[in-house]
């Protein structure tokens, strides 16, 4: 049995991307974090990390390794708590990556209700529209739109029926009015947004006519989607958004639908995660609530 002190060792240096930062949060001295490394390394036979001057990398061994000490430490760490007599009670960290506006305007207060309940609970929150890298961040669960594009990550569904939907504020459509058909959307200033670092602005639709592509210009790129909808909301231009973003500013009235009558493309959303026996109770518990908020969202407004 390896030692607990050395698994932990290593999921922190995997975390911080080095040795002597890992070791400060376990207060060990660098020569006995390099020890733990090294022992651990020769009683798997196997290098676990590929080490510079200035970096730290998992190798492939390293990565495949750190999962299964990551459910290791997990099921440890309910043994414990049963073992104290409070298994009702949900303790522990939650470490969550969420897109940047469905995170900070939807999301959150979600999540302040639930803490509230728990509070044992501490919440490490990553609100970005940068794609967190499940298997060696220190992520326990992220909310992704579309399907994942690794087959090996466990996809739960939130919004299945998601889709995207053209969007500007009343002040915008009273001066530039209404465009009837995609195509008119060439004319018009696009908000657009990145997507691993490619600009989206192929904007696509379904109707009676078909599908269509259109490609959309503009005078604003960003890669933080609540940027995106903030233009919006500002009369900046015509936005290509998430229902579940905008959900409550159309309700508002502080943003329109263009287009009723095309369907915008898919965009369900997912909780993801490496491995199904990572998902501790307080993740369990915290899907199933996610999951009965977002099953009273308004539904996506259909084709008219």
């Amino acid at each position: 049995m390896k030692a607990l002190l050395e698994l932990e060792f290593f999921v922190r240096a995997a975390d911080h991307g080095s040795l002597s930062a890992a070791a400060r949060t376990l207060d060990l001295s660098p020569a006995a974090a390099s020890a733990a490394i090294k022992r651990l390394e020769a009683e798997l036979g196997a290098p676990l990390f590929v080490r510079s001057t200035r970096s730290l990398r998992l190798t492939p061994q390293g990565e495949r390794f750190l999962a299964h000490c990551r459910i290791a430490l997990q099921a440890l760490d309910e043994g414990e708590q049963a073992l104290r007599g409070d298994a009702t009670e949900l303790r522990g960290a939650v470490q969550l990556s969420v897109p940047s506006d469905f995170g900070r305007h939807v999301l959150a207060p979600w999540l302040d209700e639930f803490l509230a309940r728990h509070p044992a609970l501490l919440l490490r929150l990553q609100a970005s529209d940068r794609v967190a890298d499940v298997y060696r961040q220190p992520v326990d669960l992220a909310v992704r739109y579309g399907a994942p594009a690794d087959s090996s990550l466990v996809a739960l569904p939130l919004l299945p029926h998601n889709r995207r939907v053209v969007v500007a504020s009343p002040a915008w459509i009273a001066a530039h009015g209404r465009p009837s058909h995609p195509n008119d959307l060439k004319k018009l200033n696009c908000l657009r947004f990145l997507l691993s670092d490619d600009v989206h602005a192929r904007w696509r639709f379904a109707g009676d006519g078909g599908e269509i592509a259109v490609t959309v210009h503009g005078d604003r790129v960003s890669d933080d989607g609540d940027v995106v909808r903030q233009w919006a909301l500002a009369g900046r231009g015509v936005a290509y958004k998430s229902w579940a973003d905008v959900a409550a500013d159309v309700g508002a009235g502080r943003l329109e639908v263009l287009l009723p009558h095309w369907r915008g493309e898919a965009a369900p959303l997912h909780f993801v995660c490496a491995d199904r026996r990572l998902l501790s109770p307080a993740l369990q518990k915290l899907r199933e609530f996610v999951s009965e908020r977002c099953a009273h969202l308004p539904p996506v407004p259909e084709p008219i």
